[in-house]
């Protein structure tokens, strides 16, 4: 029976690959003859910035890929840019803390770690410090960082930097510390916090998305234009008890890209996502970035953990 089964899906199973082997031939030559910059220096670079971190006088210092484990939605990335990097993909239970000093459980030992790159959320970073129930983390490694006895990177609280109740304040932000205007204009972004703000959102909320500042991946998320009353009923009495949690930014229609689905060119929106590294010697921009795809018809979220996909960003050289 498994026979018959294969044999019957085999014809398919060659046509597919041969198809796929037919379109890699194909961008392998259409990639160099339109002079598509290579995006492959992006693990050098990355790396290159973590050995820069490293505070210990030695020529080599150890750098690790700190990782919640294989049930991560985005484990896969870890181990590629490991490998990539030529470092040691760590879990928590690979670390542990003597002395305000990090360590890495080797075959040979404890192997000191001077840098970690680290794939793991603030709250599950430290049981000592944070949630005392998570698995993930490792204690005792706040207090080594602390101490200056090991980088961490990114650094435990930089997500203040991306909270999206700044947002509102970014143009200020520049004037005031740069003195200079905004090169990219920001999209109105409405902090609930403010009476005034919250008044004109109740008002203009079918053309609003109003988002949770504390959460991301789409989740706590409100889409004026095709909520219900009920829903957005909701969203008011979640606002009146906690105003600071949230802002609205009217709907931008995004860009949209020809994407092949069931046989058939269709358009959906994107956004990008650039590649930049910021290290001791500066930003470095990748010529390429991340192109997320809102893949169910009509949508405009983009994000993977609500059905969307992606889309190789292309540069194209002079």
């Amino acid at each position: 029976m498994c026979w018959k089964i294969i044999s019957e899906r085999l014809p398919v199973f060659l046509i597919c690959l041969r198809t796929e082997v037919l379109l890699t031939a194909f961008f392998l030559i259409l990639l160099p003859k339109n002079n598509v910059r290579s995006v492959k220096e992006y693990p050098d670079l990355l790396y290159k910035n973590l050995l820069a971190l490293g505070n210990r006088q030695i020529s080599d210092p150890t750098v690790v890929l700190l990782s919640p484990g294989i049930f991560n939605s985005a484990y896969f990335e870890h181990t590629t840019l490991a490998r990539l990097m030529g470092i040691e993909l760590v879990e928590g239970r690979d670390l542990i803390v003597d002395n305000h000093h990090v360590y890495m459980k080797t075959t040979t030992g404890l192997r000191q770690v001077d840098v970690i790159y680290r794939r793991v959320d603030d709250e599950f970073i430290d049981p000592l410090v944070f949630r005392p129930d998570s698995i993930l983390g490792v204690p005792g490694i706040y207090w080594a960082y602390r101490k200056g006895n090991v980088a961490i990177v990114n650094a435990m609280g930089n997500g203040v930097a991306d909270d999206k109740a700044v947002y509102a304040y970014v143009p200020a932000m520049i004037r005031y510390y740069l003195n200079e205007e905004p090169i990219l204009q920001n999209v109105p972004t409405y902090q609930l916090a403010d009476e005034g703000s919250r008044k004109y959102v109740y008002e203009n909320m079918n053309s609003m998305v109003i988002k949770r500042t504390n959460e991301s991946g789409g989740y706590g998320m409100l889409m004026g234009n095709i909520a219900t009353d009920e829903q957005c009923n909701d969203f008011r009495n979640a606002i009146e008890m906690e105003p600071r949690n949230y802002i609205a930014q009217p709907i931008i229609s995004l860009s949209s890209t020809p994407c092949y689905i069931n046989g058939i060119l269709q358009p959906r929106r994107v956004d990008l996502r650039p590649f930049a590294l910021c290290g001791p010697n500066g930003i470095d921009i990748v010529p390429g970035g991340l192109t997320r795809v809102a893949l169910r018809e009509g949508s405009m979220v983009v994000n993977s953990s609500q059905g969307g996909g992606s889309k190789d960003t292309w540069v194209l050289a002079e």
